[in-house]
């Protein structure tokens, strides 16, 4: 699903709420779990799960083009650990 189907799909349930309300909520909700990321916060949906920040450090890596060594920085990644209700619901443990 995409970001316009899940406005789509909330829009269409919510017959009282307009599109545009329902964009602009959709997108707030979005950019308050970047702007936690980015402050180093974690975000818990509960019965979803989890997005939080890791660091991964700098290494030497391979060009796969050349096989010629490269050094890689340190960055910070996006990690999302799925919640147990979810888990339980994708294997068919309701």
């Amino acid at each position: 699903m995409i970001r316009s189907e899940l406005i789509q799909r909330i829009a269409d349930e919510n017959p009282h709420l307009y599109q545009r309300d329902v964009e602009r909520i959709v997108g707030t909700v979005f950019e308050e779990i970047v702007a936690a990321m980015e402050r180093g916060d974690r975000v818990e949906l509960r019965g979803f799960g989890a997005f939080s920040v890791k660091k991964r450090d700098g290494r030497t890596g391979r060009n796969p083009r050349t096989g010629e060594a490269v050094e890689v920085d340190e960055k910070h990644v996006p990690f999302f650990k799925t919640g147990k209700l979810l888990r339980d619901r994708l294997n068919g443990k309701d």
